[in-house]
């Protein structure tokens, strides 16, 4: 089992959502915490609201993960500050919707830049230094729903978290011989400001259709503060799979068994995510 207390954590996206949520309960049970976010304001309220309920903060520092020269001096400042880290969590991502035919060549490469080399520049410079300090340790990488399911428009994002997924499964075994553990979280719906920030090529979010469906979302979702809980429970507990909500842990069990199922659910939701750009378009059209 993998104990939070005395050990260093560093977590990514900690300003705000799950980062945040996941900062706070790694701190409750008593980690210190190396937090980064590449917004500043956020991750010094998630500092100070530690701090102020008596955990040790070594860091708070902002970095692009997807720049790996930010990165690099990250880890510089870390090693610096408090050696080797003993828990490394990334859970910053961006999330981006749309079929193939809308979505721009920016919009694919942002998604993967953050989603999956974010967390692999992370690894980079955090992990050979959990090796050579020889005192074990454990990697958690938030993957999602689209990083075990086909789901419609989630194409750039399922790329980012299916390949951080296949990355994960590699470390699981590589790194076992040095008694550093991996969990690999896949949420469903949570309601974190990603909701809000979602980028949807080619829709209007402001659209009714659009609103319910957020709607129906929102009412499916869990909290960040209950994800970062099943998060630390499942690291205690050194599990691979950590599902915050129970509908994917179902959907992910009737994928490997009953595999019908599983694809008429995908091509159920392709066919009313599809209906609705055919909707639009002829709403639009003149």
């Amino acid at each position: 089992m993998t104990q939070f207390g005395g050990k260093t954590c560093l977590i990514t996206g900690a300003a705000s959502g799950l980062g945040r949520s996941t900062a706070l309960a790694a701190a409750a049970k008593g980690a210190a915490l190396v937090l980064t976010d590449i917004t500043e304001d956020g991750l010094r309220r998630t500092a100070d609201d530690a701090r102020a309920a008596g955990a040790t903060v070594p860091l708070a520092a902002p970095a692009d993960i997807s720049d790996y020269d930010q990165v690099v001096a990250l880890a510089a400042a870390v090693h610096a500050e408090v050696g080797s880290v003993d828990i490394v969590m990334n859970v910053a991502g961006i999330a981006t919707w749309g079929t193939v035919d809308r979505l721009t060549h920016q919009q694919w490469r942002r998604t993967i830049d953050i989603d999956l080399m974010g967390p692999i520049h992370v690894i980079e410079e955090f992990v050979p230094p959990m090796i050579t300090a020889g005192r074990g340790g454990h990697i958690v990488n938030v993957s999602s729903a689209a990083g075990l399911f086909g789901l419609p428009w989630h194409a750039p994002y399922s790329a980012g978290k299916f390949g951080l997924r296949g990355v994960s499964e590699v470390l699981r075994f590589d790194l076992r011989r040095h008694g550093i553990g991996v969990s690999l979280v896949c949420p469903g719906a949570m309601s974190t400001p990603m909701v809000d920030s979602l980028d949807i090529a080619g829709v209007d979010r402001t659209a009714e259709a659009v609103r319910r469906g957020m709607s129906l979302f929102m009412r499916h979702a869990v909290t960040p503060e209950a994800a970062a809980r099943s998060i630390v429970r499942g690291v205690e507990r050194d599990r691979y799979l950590v599902f915050t909500s129970h509908d994917i842990r179902v959907g992910f069990w009737a994928q490997r068994y009953f595999p019908p199922a599983y694809t008429l659910a995908m091509r159920g939701l392709n066919w009313a995510m599809t209906r609705y750009i055919d909707q639009k378009a002829t709403a639009s059209a003149p």
